[in-house]
């Protein structure tokens, strides 16, 4: 709920208690069974039927359907893609897709001829188009049309049944853009057809700057390989754990991730993993059976353990709980030479969703997990954590001044961002407040809207201001 407080011609906008949970803007997909045992409130979803909600997606897209997608096969085995992507042609939806051109991808021999599609390179010096991304309706004019799939799927049987994949559903027009300017850095332009001579796979890529979103209230970041320097994100997200962290991951070959996972251990941070045999020739596997014990386990039963996710924190609300996840493995080849996507949702919520999955997969390679236990999330003790968060006139000329107020010790970030979701000011970042009330402010160059993006332990929000 808003309050409005009018002094003079000063308005400010006062953010009182509200729901720290994920709404409905960020829905996320296991297709093995996950332990709603371990929920802290709301169920993760476990689902045979990926592919059918696809098709829901793409049957209510209106304008446009962006698709960059590692490998895509047909089978009568789950629902029709391909279909779908014909039916929305028909209708009048622009259809552009991009796929690796190393991969079989025979499911595109089923899409009407109309719909234009790009393969990536092939030649020695280009590794993997290895996105699994759909983007619908991002420049629509109402922004609840616009939606991002993302997460570790391509659309083929076998990832649908029997391997482990998650997704995740994004509702979002400024994380759509972004998306869609990667996209079309890749497609040569904005235009319906490829513009093979603008096209720009893998290193000929630059980093467009375009990281931090707000998306139901949460921070969302976004970042792309190679262009972004992806691992060092990755990197830094493994070191902000203080309490509890988990891994999934397919193809794990960083031997600097593993250490910096190790460290964390060391630290005090309870640590558990899951990767697939296919890695266990690298050098982390070994430092995982060394340093982590009954913590670690191999999958290697029918399919492949493909996911590639990270949960920090999930036990812990004070401590900024996240999930990273996305299409990169954590190698070098998808640093450096893949195009690659990651999204890091900071959430509770989203995490103990990811922590219901991962428990399930653990338990069934027959490891036990110890519950671990941060800060109280009551409530009452969540609103005694965030008070008031006040910014200070709005509109204003030269420089607002945002004021919140903490009773309990927590980790407090202050971002501005503009309307394109590009980051223009942090003027506090990640520091760990005692209680008191507190100050800071930003001075933007040019007039126009920007956003200011609040988070005080597990509570975020988001509020717009205008410079005149």
């Amino acid at each position: 709920m808003w309050k409005y407080l009018r002094a003079g011609l000063i308005f400010c906008f006062v953010s009182v208690a509200a729901s720290a949970l994920a709404g409905d803007k960020i829905k996320v997909y296991f297709n093995h069974p996950v332990n709603n045992a371990v929920s802290t409130g709301v169920n993760a979803v476990y689902s045979t039927h990926i592919a059918d909600t696809v098709v829901a997606y793409i049957n209510r897209a209106k304008y446009t359907v962006d698709v960059a997608m590692y490998n895509f096969s047909y089978s009568t085995s789950y629902a029709d893609i391909a279909g779908a992507m014909n039916s929305a042609l028909s209708r009048g939806v622009q259809i552009r897709w991009i796929y690796d051109g190393s991969s079989s991808n025979s499911g595109l021999s089923h899409l009407n001829a109309a719909i234009p599609t790009l393969a990536s390179p092939t030649s020695s010096d280009y590794g993997i188009m290895h996105n699994k991304v759909m983007i619908i309706d991002a420049g629509s004019a109402d922004p609840a049309d616009a939606v991002v799939y993302t997460g570790s799927m391509n659309w083929s049987s076998q990832q649908f049944s029997s391997d482990y994949n998650n997704v995740v559903f994004l509702q979002d027009s400024a994380l759509a853009r972004a998306y869609t300017n990667e996209f079309n850095l890749m497609w040569g332009g904005a235009a319906a057809t490829p513009n093979l001579a603008n096209s720009k796979f893998g290193s000929f890529k630059n980093d467009l700057g375009q990281h931090s979103f707000t998306v139901d209230g949460h921070q969302v970041e976004l970042y792309f390989s190679p262009s972004d320097n992806t691992n060092s994100r990755i990197i830094s997200t493994i070191n902000t754990a203080n309490t509890d962290f988990y891994f999934g991951m397919y193809t794990f070959t960083y031997t600097a991730d593993a250490t910096a996972i190790v460290n964390r251990k060391n630290a005090g941070v309870y640590v558990a993993g899951i990767d697939d045999s296919f890695s266990d020739s690298y050098s982390p596997h070994d430092i995982f059976v060394t340093n982590l014990g009954n913590n670690f386990k191999v999958y290697s039963g029918t399919g492949i353990y493909h996911n590639k996710f990270m949960i920090v924190d999930p036990s812990n609300t004070c401590s900024d709980p996240m999930v990273e996840t996305g299409s990169h493995n954590w190698s070098s080849s998808a640093n450096t030479d893949n195009d690659e996507n990651i999204v890091i949702i900071h959430s509770d919520t989203i995490a103990n969703m990811y922590y219901q999955s991962f428990n399930a997969n653990f338990t069934t390679l027959g490891g036990t997990l110890a519950a671990q236990s941060g800060c109280s999330t009551g409530a009452s003790q969540l609103q005694n954590a965030m008070a008031d968060f006040k910014v200070c006139p709005n509109p204003f000329n030269d420089a607002p001044v945002i004021t919140y107020t903490v009773s309990t010790a927590c980790p407090v970030t202050v971002s501005v961002t503009n309307l394109y979701g590009q980051l223009i000011a942090m003027p506090v970042n990640n520091i760990i407040v005692q209680p008191g009330t507190y100050s800071c402010s930003f001075a933007p160059a040019q007039a126009g809207v920007y956003f200011i993006h609040y988070s005080a332990g597990s509570y975020t929000n988001t509020q717009k201001v205008v410079k005149l």
